[in-house]
């Protein structure tokens, strides 16, 4: 079978590609700049069953050269990360234009991965994925949603976001949508679930709720994080906290973009908890819970296996590919530095004038700095930087 997948550089696309492959499907690869399509990540097996297109779904003109003999297409495109703030005019604009290529091509089925909608009042972010929805099934194609609660996995936004609270605050003050309700998903069950609905006719022209397990707040999946890594962390809410606030807390404390953290903080008002779960008869898989979820995300990291990061999705040239080779769970609550320099002194005078660092001596840079330092450490019981470092 072939396939259109467009995102395939984003993070939920350079995670579904390779289980397609492996599935035994060719593949066309919708990208925006060919330059960061991932080569080296597959064999010349995988490769041979590649086809990269260079098109941005936001300029028709751009998708005239796309192949059209596909029989599948994954629409995984959003504009979350986008500075403008009429990303809404764009995501349809761009959908619109997905559909007249479908239109001309043999597709048998559009699906599109969205987000949970049932609220009555949905914020903007949730108001575009439901506009999206609906301009894709104007298709001639059958179209099938899947919507999806926030993903946990290694590098998703959620599970970065949530990581960064955690692992730097032992202590939060936060705003009140933290008892909102969700219904987090893995990663690996959305993959299961996009690759699942694949061609079954029950689910064409069909839109289903998929979540993991458990129904929690987001305080209970921070403090469920804690536990997880064995952390003391104590949150506490106020109604103080306006969504400009609350999106510049998110911006300072963790790795996340200010564009990202107020599209995720303007949704985090409704809650995303799945209310029809006909998928589960349809596509049965083995659900896991947010504990579970966590664990798997952990695992990756550790192993360094992490295949996508949601800051695949930004559009700057200037990304380093190398970014995730320095993503790291911390063991003890801290990142560590370590760096190898060279030195020609006797081993016995180093170690010596490493021993006397701080104290009467002081430090290389900043002393004034160093002792309020000390200062405060003393205040609330730790060690008292200005007094000399023993051996």
């Amino acid at each position: 079978m072939k396939i259109l997948l467009t995102g395939s550089t984003g993070y939920i696309g350079r995670r579904l590609l390779p289980v397609l492959l492996a599935s035994g499907h060719e593949v066309i690869c919708l990208v925006r700049d060919q330059r960061r399509f991932d080569w080296e990540d597959f064999s010349k097996e995988d490769l041979a069953r590649i086809s990269v297109v260079q098109g941005d779904l936001s300029n028709s003109q751009s998708l005239d050269l796309v192949p059209v003999d596909f029989d599948v297409a994954y629409y995984l495109v959003h504009s979350m990360t986008s500075s403008t703030k009429d990303f809404k005019t764009s995501e349809m604009e761009s959908a619109s234009n997905f559909v007249h290529l479908l239109d001309r091509s043999a597709a048998k089925q559009i699906i599109y991965l969205s987000g949970i909608v049932n609220d009555d009042h949905l914020s903007t972010h949730l108001q575009s994925r439901k506009n999206v929805e609906d301009i894709l099934r104007t298709a001639q194609a059958p179209t099938t949603v899947l919507r999806a609660a926030i993903i946990i996995g290694s590098g998703s936004a959620s599970f970065e976001i949530i990581r960064d609270l955690v692992e730097k605050l032992p202590v939060m003050i936060a705003p009140r949508w933290l008892k909102t309700r969700c219904q987090p998903i893995g990663i690996r069950n959305v993959i299961e679930y996009l690759q699942g609905v694949m061609l079954k006719p029950e689910t064409f022209n069909q839109s289903f709720d998929i979540g993991g397990a458990d129904i929690l707040t987001y305080k209970q999946m921070l403090l469920e994080y804690a536990a997880v890594r064995n952390l003391k962390r104590y949150i506490i809410t106020v109604p103080v906290l306006s969504p400009n606030l609350s999106s510049l807390w998110l911006y300072f404390v963790t790795s996340t973009s200010y564009s990202l953290a107020r599209n995720l903080v303007s949704s985090m008002k409704n809650e995303v908890v799945c209310q029809d779960t006909r998928i589960k008869n349809i596509v049965p898989v083995s659900i896991f819970n947010y504990t579970q979820a966590l664990q798997l995300a952990f695992n990756k990291i550790n192993k360094k296996e992490i295949i996508s990061s949601w800051k695949d999705a930004i559009s700057k040239d200037t990304l380093r590919n190398t970014f995730l080779d320095n993503q790291e769970v911390p063991k003890h609550g801290v990142l560590t530095d370590k760096r190898v320099v060279e030195f020609t002194r006797p081993l016995q005078e180093v170690i010596e004038n490493l021993w006397c660092i701080g104290g009467e001596r002081g430090w290389y840079y900043g002393n004034w700095m160093w002792r309020i330092r000390g200062v405060i450490d003393k205040m609330v019981g730790g060690c008292w930087l200005a007094q000399r470092t023993e051996k």
